[in-house]
């Protein structure tokens, strides 16, 4: 299994475990109450929205990760959504192992 399919398995964890917030705004508020621990962000999302995100992930020093288009993320999750927070420090941590390794 290569880490492509590995991450998108751990985030369809994740959600039934209830660790993710998605939605634009939803992932903002939960920055800014620093809840968040990682950032996934679609590479097709419009520009505003994308710099939006990597402002606020710069400015939180938390990590964004953008590989995958908003169809695999929301298969993974079962929602339609191009932003989606972490906000469990063990699934954090190892998206970050994952997404560096590629």
């Amino acid at each position: 299994m290569n880490n492509e399919t590995k991450i998108l398995n751990l985030l369809g964890l994740a959600q039934r475990a209830r660790q993710l917030v998605t939605g634009e705004d939803m992932v903002i508020k939960a920055l800014r109450q620093q809840k968040i621990k990682f950032v996934f962000l679609s590479n097709d999302s419009g520009k505003a929205v994308a710099k939006k995100m990597k402002d606020q992930c710069l400015y939180y020093h938390v990590p964004l990760y953008v590989g995958f288009d908003k169809e695999q993320l929301s298969q993974a999750i079962g929602r339609s959504r191009t932003v989606i927070g972490v906000t469990q420090a063990g699934f954090a941590k190892r998206f970050k192992e994952l997404t560096s390794n590629e």
